[in-house]
């Protein structure tokens, strides 16, 4: 776990250097919305001792090189018909909208839970990169009290992939339901209509490429936001 942390860490570092956002000296993360300020070390009125005075140094240093270095900006609040809820915090989104008169649509994506390694033709370095994942799960339902219908998907940087489709009636599901087969052991044509369906309702690569810019942005607000949590814990 730790060597893949550091794998992924390294990826969004990367990918997000070549970004344009403004240089911000101090990341605060308040509320739920991002503000950015200068606040010098002397600012601590308590009395340190020489430990905790090197601790606030360490994270005091490290907050302002992490917020240079790539600066998050603002999370969307919007893709296509959908509306994007911010957790702050949490290791998870939540798009909601609608289609038709009929359906409702949620979904729920994590942060990046896994890689692969894919090789990168003419790189000195190590001739290998990363390839991030993140899973969602999409519920369909019409109308309250009734059936859901829910899809386990896989999200890559260019492409979406079905994993498992269920239908989940809420409040009437037996101790073991019988959930189906894996979507890649039906039928092709059954499912080339699922991934239609999905595909009509905005569920798609272009979803999967949306969601890995987000999460690459949120990776920052939240290691941020962890470190500065960090400090204020230590000046207390």
């Amino acid at each position: 776990m730790a060597s893949l942390i550091r794998v992924v860490r390294k990826k969004i570092s990367s990918s997000c250097c070549s970004s344009s956002w403004a240089v911000a000296r101090t990341l605060r993360v308040r509320n739920g919305t991002l503000g950015f300020a200068s606040r010098g070390y002397a600012e601590v009125a308590a009395v340190k001792s020489p430990f905790e005075s090197n601790i606030l140094r360490v994270l005091r240093n490290e907050i302002e090189y992490q917020a240079e270095y790539a600066p998050p900006h603002q999370p969307e609040t919007k893709f296509n018909s959908y509306t994007v809820e911010e957790r702050p915090g949490e290791q998870v989104i939540t798009l909601k909208g609608r289609f038709g008169d009929r359906e409702d649509i949620k979904i729920e994506a994590t942060m990046f839970d896994g890689y692969e390694h894919i090789t990168v033709p003419g790189d000195d370095s190590s001739g290998a990169d990363v390839r991030l994942h993140l899973s969602l799960l999409v519920d369909i339902s019409k109308g309250e009290g009734g059936s859901e219908l829910e899809f386990v998907c896989s999200a890559w940087p260019d492409c979406l992939d079905v994993e498992k489709v269920y239908i989940l009636r809420r409040g009437h599901m037996p101790t073991r339901p019988f959930l189906g087969p894996n979507f890649r052991d039906l039928n092709p044509k059954v499912q080339e209509k699922f991934r239609e369906y999905l595909d009509t309702r905005g569920v798609n690569d272009e979803l999967a490429a949306f969601l890995h810019d987000y999460m690459l942005n949120k990776d920052r607000i939240e290691l941020l936001r962890w470190m500065d949590s960090l400090k204020s814990f230590v000046e207390k």
